[in-house]
């Protein structure tokens, strides 16, 4: 079984996210609508990192980036920081 397409996954969280904003809308609530705003862009921002490591273990080759290098430990520094924001 061969893991799903990277664009295929941020269009199911973008299907959902916009699915419950649109119920927020119409419910007139906006507190839920900002609050719906500011999750979406915080998944969208873990599931692209998380989506970057699956890449890169399957790619079998590590692909170092500006902010970490080739440094694991700097990786897990930057994921555990993203999941402080919830």
């Amino acid at each position: 079984m061969s893991p799903r397409q990277r664009q295929q996954i941020l269009d199911n969280l973008d299907t959902v996210y916009r699915e419950a904003y649109e119920r927020a809308k119409k419910a007139g609530d906006e507190r839920r609508m900002l609050d719906l705003d500011a999750a979406y862009q915080r998944e969208q921002l873990l599931l692209e990192v998380l989506l970057d490591i699956r890449d890169t273990l399957t790619s079998g080759k590590a692909a170092p980036t500006p902010a970490s290098g080739s440094n694991p430990m700097a990786a897990i520094d930057t994921i555990r920081n993203l999941t402080r924001l919830r």
